[in-house]
């Protein structure tokens, strides 16, 4: 038997026709949308529905909403959309271990294919930037967190040579969701000094633009990394 029609609520066809005004360019990307009581006139509805649905589009990324004044749609990017998923991405880390070894042979993949991809297509200018990345990142290591921030950006500096927008969110994200358990780790005597030779050796096949050089040292920072943090910090 087909199953009955569920009724909707009010707030569920608010946030409908309001998503279909902003597709059609009606409330483009900085413009803010009418305020309550305007909607609450133009759909016959009350406040809690008008409110329901602004927070809705809140959560999801489409609108930012500041104290005291009307909601603003939000320029969609490749970062605002990942960022959507981080809570849940953590969340799913720190109940399901087994995701992190997952999520790691999925950092693997990607970040030996931007590193390909940068040998392929760096400028000098960009390999420039790369060095510079080095330099600062050895500068941090009197701070562990802004050491963490600058590992971090290097790895993007890397994806983002790509072209593609998506792949620089992607390994940032990766990275901040599991930065918690990497935190232990560099604290490991000796960690620092070996984050760094193994950057260098990745900026120097780009430099050299070779692709299979710049995959390889990626791969073996990214895999041989781990396993000597384990054994530095059981010194």
């Amino acid at each position: 038997m087909p199953e009955p029609i569920q009724r909707r609520k009010l707030y569920q066809e608010v946030l409908e026709r309001l998503m279909d005004r902003i597709h059609q360019g009606e409330f483009p990307p900085g413009s803010q949308l009418p305020s309550e009581r305007d909607l609450m006139e133009q759909y016959g509805v009350g406040r809690p529905a008008v409110r329901e649905a602004m927070q809705a589009m809140e959560r999801s990324g489409f609108v930012e909403i500041a104290h005291g004044e009307r909601a603003r749609v939000v320029d969609p990017t490749a970062d605002r959309l990942i960022a959507q998923i981080a809570a849940g991405a953590q969340h799913l880390l720190r109940t399901k271990p087994d995701m992190l070894k997952h999520m790691k042979e999925a950092r693997v993949f990607l970040e030996t294919s931007t590193a390909r991809m940068a040998a392929e297509r760096a400028s000098e200018e960009q390999v420039a930037r790369l060095r510079q990345a080095i330099a600062e990142h050895r500068a941090s290591m009197v701070n562990l967190e802004e050491f963490i921030e600058r590992d971090m950006a290097f790895h993007r500096e890397i994806a983002d040579i790509s072209g593609n927008p998506i792949f620089p969110s992607i390994v940032e994200s990766m990275f901040r969701w599991a930065s918690e358990f990497y935190t232990t780790l560099v604290r490991a005597p000796g960690a620092e000094e070996l984050t760094l030779l193994e950057h260098q050796r990745i900026v120097d096949a780009i430099a050299a633009h070779d692709g299979d050089a710049a995959a390889e040292a990626m791969r073996a920072h990214l895999m041989r990394a781990n396993e000597l943090y384990r054994e530095l910090g059981q010194q």
